[in-house]
């Protein structure tokens, strides 16, 4: 079965692909929700074990969600990119059980480099972080198209 060409259905089916091969937000229990070309959204419930001597949530699993949560909107279009950079700010703490949503957007793709926005809220809309990704493009595809030898 040939890859799909339009967009939307290209981007699902590269994004459901990345995620079998991802152990590491499988491991966070992040949830792809939606993906689009240049976007994602993705979630993850605090648990116990992400908590940090101050009972919240550790920076270091909030950066990863909202890592994963870019990498999935920049290989959206089946060409695998890979981070150069980013930061990410922390605006406020997550506690056990907060429900976390990241939603990236592209902010600028510009040939083989993007800027990517990710905003990180918990389940009442509060931000609790503001992530900005560098990507940078490599060659070939992220899933191979099987028709194409």
């Amino acid at each position: 079965m040939a890859l799909p060409t339009e967009p939307q259905a290209l981007a699902e089916h590269v994004s459901a692909a990345m995620y079998s091969n991802d152990p590491a937000s499988q491991a966070l229990g992040a949830t792809l929700v939606r993906v689009a070309p240049g976007e994602a959204h993705m979630t993850m419930t605090v648990r116990e074990d992400m908590l940090n001597g101050h009972k919240t949530c550790h920076g270091g699993f909030i950066f990863a969600l909202a890592d994963s949560t870019f990498a999935f909107a920049c290989n959206s279009r089946n060409l695998p990119t890979v981070a150069a950079g980013c930061s990410i700010d922390y605006l406020a703490p997550a506690f056990e059980g907060d429900q976390l949503e990241a939603k990236a957007v592209e902010y600028n793709l510009a040939g083989r480099t993007g800027v990517y926005d990710v905003e990180v809220m918990n389940q009442n809309g509060q931000r609790i972080a503001i992530f900005r990704g560098r990507s940078y493009r490599l060659r070939g595809a992220v899933v191979e198209d099987p028709q194409a030898n």
